[in-house]
């Protein structure tokens, strides 16, 4: 049976999330074994030899850029370095399904900052999915109550991160390759954290945290490979709500691997913040398909 462009592109994106939260598992097994900034640099040294080898094959390196792409190029690495940080600070000490599901308010935070520093047009529907979204994330994170403490507002900082490094990715020029942002990214954490492990005490590790080590580096790779050909195949309107399905996993692994399984009010949270996020997906969706029927008429 031939898949459409549109089943093919769903398959990816789902491998994609399967991929970055098995990443996330591998790194949270490590927990207490290895210091975090001595992971994060061997994981980084992986990564970029994979990327690197990688972007030279397709050339991205020999692309001519203007500095204003350097400069964003620069600002997506700083927030590529601080999501690592506290994501992985948080996630080292908090149960991998909470972490997943406020990340994804993502979609909402990024809808939301586009429309404020850029002036991209938001409807009513869209904002008050936004803030309903955020509704959710307040009832999983729970500010004042008995479960909070500082790793809530540790996964909080780390979505303010990504949603700063996929703006400065919007505002690329389309020339950039996306495999020299990828390699550059790869390579300034694993530069940042190496710096960093040089003041700590280095942990030795056996065959096991090696082989887990690489075994999250792989799935990095595979979740940037993925990311990157989802790109290219299907209608980003039906292939965007499949990012949902990280969490799916993250409660799988978090319950199998870790025995963690969120408590009613959670998972009513990170319902609210997919529900919320789907809908802006399709709103986002609808508004594309009448502009470009719009411009068709013309």
């Amino acid at each position: 049976m031939q898949l459409s462009d549109n089943m093919r592109g769903a398959l990816l994106m789902m491998a994609s999330m399967a991929a970055f939260t098995f990443n996330d598992t591998f790194m949270k097994s490590l927990a207490g074994v290895v210091p975090l900034f001595q992971l994060l640099f061997l994981r980084g040294v992986m990564t970029s030899v994979f990327t690197g080898v990688w972007a030279a094959k397709v050339g991205a390196f020999r692309k001519p850029l203007a500095a204003k792409d350097w400069g964003l190029i620069a600002l997506r690495v700083i927030a590529e370095v601080g999501a690592a940080y506290f994501f992985l600070t948080a996630l080292f000490v908090t149960p991998i399904a909470n972490v997943t599901a406020i990340l994804q308010s993502l979609p909402l935070t990024v809808t939301l900052m586009a429309a404020l520093l850029f002036g991209d047009k938001l409807g009513w529907r869209r904002l008050s999915a936004i803030f309903i979204g955020f509704f959710g994330v307040l009832l999983i994170v729970r500010p004042g109550a008995e479960g909070f403490d500082i790793n809530s507002g540790y996964v909080l900082i780390a979505v303010a991160f990504v949603t700063m490094r996929d703006l400065v990715t919007r505002r690329l020029s389309p020339e950039v390759p996306s495999m020299l942002v990828t390699s550059l990214s790869a390579m300034g954490v694993m530069v940042f954290f190496g710096l960093g492990a040089l003041g700590q005490d280095w942990v030795a590790m056996d065959l096991s945290a090696w082989a887990t080590t690489a075994a999250a580096a792989l799935m990095i790779v595979g979740g940037y490979l993925f990311s990157v050909m989802v790109m290219r195949v299907g209608e980003i309107s039906f292939i965007a709500p499949f990012r949902y399905t990280s969490l799916v996993w993250a409660l799988l692994l978090g319950w199998v691997v870790f025995g963690e399984w969120p408590d009613g009010i959670t998972l009513l949270g990170a319902a609210i913040v997919v529900g919320s996020g789907l809908f802006t997906l399709y709103r986002e969706g609808q508004l594309a398909r009448r502009a470009a029927r719009a411009k068709v008429a013309q």
